[in-house]
């Protein structure tokens, strides 16, 4: 039996206020493709397949359309639930869905496979859906279900009472953080809130092999057990990480091998780091334009308006951030100890304002002009009355 593992769909998630849907469905499609070339026998989706509890209307014509692309190969599809999933929505999706597609929602139904059979006999495959302590314990009263690690052991429990009658070979899909395994910063939400509640490997040591969803980069925390991660980038964190499925192969025996199958990346994502000025004009950075531009500029102040200025060079800059590549060594003062101990006019107090909030940049050569001519223009119109100069001098200034 050939076997397709993919996870964390994440439909309608946005990429920095970006839409995210036609880049995943051209790669869905792509999966597809692949799905028909490998003569798949069996597609596994290992949960986060909408990326909200209330998905948009387009995000359910996504979903209907994939999985009637993936079983009109003629594979079997089976989808399970994750935590970014409403059970009760995804599980409603089943329902108006043709033959060959099922969707596991259900915990109660955990210790019944969807039974699929090949040359050899059955496979047994066992969705586990995401199992959140606090919604499911009440379902297994003597059973202690404090934590991730608990109910998903209690799950496979259950798995594993089933197998000991039916026999044969299985394959379970399960959405947790597995131990061994880190997860990618500001991605995959915390499964418990305050720390991380991991299952343990060795929880998975039954089935011929375990089809993981949750973490977005692709990990084999052994020969049989894996995470596939998601189809598309989700976030500068996961940039360089490869995007794919899992192609899995179970002979007579059980896990006979698995293969990765690449899916293309519909724009990459890349972190720039230089002065405002190279980064708009420097030629090295030509090969970038049409990426996903996350960018650091590293001038001593802050520049004006960088976001604007940046994308008129990369359209997909999504993110801008001043990182000065020089600090100014503080003295412990404040501004206002500063002022009081100040020698000089008041064009020379504006300009110790601006070193103070730029980092030790104090007025360029077309600042100080302005800042002189606010300060003339006021004592002119208001001999004797400096209330307000060097405020007004600062904000024009800055303007």
């Amino acid at each position: 039996m050939r076997i397709l593992h993919t996870s964390d769909w994440h439909i309608g998630r946005t990429f920095h206020g970006h839409s995210t849907l036609g880049a995943l469905r051209g790669v869905l499609d792509e999966l597809t493709a692949q799905v028909r070339e490998h003569r798949v026998d069996v597609v596994l989706v290992a949960g986060d397949v909408f990326d909200s509890a209330v998905p948009a209307a387009a995000s359910y014509t996504l979903l209907s359309d994939a999985l009637r692309g993936l079983a009109d190969t003629g594979a079997r599809v089976i989808v399970t639930s994750g935590n970014h999933d409403s059970a009760a929505r995804l599980g409603f999706q089943s329902a108006l869905l043709r033959e060959g597609i099922h969707v596991v929602t259900d915990p109660l139904s955990i210790g019944t496979p969807i039974t699929i059979d090949d040359a050899h006999g059955p496979v047994h495959f066992y969705g586990i859906p995401y199992l959140e302590p606090a919604l499911v314990r009440h379902l297994w009263h003597d059973v202690e279900l404090r934590t991730q690690s608990q109910a998903v052991a209690h799950a496979i429990s259950l798995v594993e009472a089933d197998l000991d009658e039916r026999g044969g070979r299985s394959v379970a899909i399960s959405h947790c953080f597995t131990a061994n395994v880190e997860p990618t910063p500001g991605v995959e939400r915390d499964i418990q809130q305050g720390g991380l509640d991991v299952v343990q490997l060795s929880t998975f040591a039954r089935p011929d092999y375990v089809a993981l969803g949750h973490i977005h980069g692709r990990q084999q925390l052994s020969e049989t057990v894996r995470y596939v991660g998601a189809p598309l980038h989700y976030s500068f964190g996961e940039a360089g990480k490869q995007r794919g499925s899992w192609l899995v192969d179970l002979d007579a025996d059980g896990f006979a091998g698995a293969e990765w199958l690449e899916l293309p990346v519909p724009r990459r994502l890349v972190k720039l780091e230089a002065t405002l000025d190279e980064l708009l004009n420097d030629p090295r950075f030509a090969a970038d334009e049409d990426a996903w531009v996350s960018a650091r500029y590293t001038d001593a102040a802050p520049q004006r308006d960088p976001m604007r200025r940046l994308q008129q060079r990369f359209p997909f800059c999504a993110t801008v951030a001043h990182v000065p590549s020089i600090t100014a060594a503080a003295d412990g003062l404040t501004y206002g100890a500063r002022v009081r101990t100040a020698k000089g006019d008041d064009h020379d107090l504006v300009d110790a304002f601006l070193a103070h909030v730029r980092n030790g940049v104090g007025a360029s050569e077309r600042e100080s002009e302005i800042i002189r001519d606010v300060l003339a223009e006021h004592a002119a119109a208001a001999p004797g009355s400096a209330e307000g100069t060097v405020e007004k001098a600062v904000a024009e200034a800055s303007a």
